[in-house]
């Protein structure tokens, strides 16, 4: 995991108490962070729909927690992009960390069977499956909650195009927060780039935070 990762993790602003949700948690480099930086009255969800995912995550955590901070995290695997659908999910976390399935351009570039694999279809189709996620979380998401949103992709399409529906939809209850940035990143529309060029490597990535505002 490289600093962009971490810098992902680290954006989430985690309340005292409550519950947090990493919504796509494998292989569990972030959830570490998450477990790493909560409070003492805090628990963590660490979710992953792939069972095999899951069971590598599962040992990430038991491998590198400690066994005060293993005990107040749970692994779960429901479908993050269908839960927000259910009244009980609802207004259910304090915090979510949403990094989502991307283009993860990162893995394109050195690797040529992903390279081969990578076409603007397939794009489309990740940016659909990051709004399914991102509106869901949005709705399990407690009002004055915090949501980070992040992928290692460089398409617009899959990284301020979700953010972008998110504000046609919920309008002002979408509250915007600023990120202080680090170097080697730059700002898009919505949220903050890592780039590999001007970060030592690091990235790529893209991170956006945000507030749910309360529902008038």
């Amino acid at each position: 995991m490289d600093t962009a990762s971490v810098f992902a993790a680290c954006a989430l602003v985690q309340p005292e108490g409550g519950t947090i949700l990493d919504a796509c948690a494998a292989p569990g480099g972030k959830s570490l962070v998450l477990a790493s930086r909560m409070g003492p009255t805090s628990t963590l969800i660490a979710n992953e729909l792939s069972s095999d995912r899951r069971r590598r995550l599962s040992d990430v955590l038991d491998t590198h927690l400690a066994p005060e901070n293993r005990a107040r995290v749970r692994v779960s695997g429901f479908d993050a992009a269908a839960a927000g659908g259910r009244a009980s999910e609802r207004d259910r976390f304090a915090a979510i960390l949403l990094d989502a399935p991307c283009g993860s351009e990162r893995h394109v570039l050195a690797d040529p069977k992903a390279l081969d694999q990578w076409s603007p279809a397939r794009v489309r189709f990740l940016a659909q499956r990051q709004w399914a996620l991102l509106s869901s979380a949005f709705l399990m998401l407690m009002d004055g909650g915090c949501l980070v949103y992040a992928t290692c992709a460089l398409s617009s399409e899959e990284n301020d195009g979700p953010i972008a529906r998110l504000v046609k939809k919920y309008g002002d209850r979408v509250v915007l927060d600023s990120i202080d940035m680090e170097a080697g990143q730059e700002r898009s529309l919505y949220g903050v780039q890592t780039l590999p060029d001007r970060a030592s490597g690091a990235g790529p990535s893209y991170v956006c935070r945000l507030t749910k505002a309360p529902g008038r």
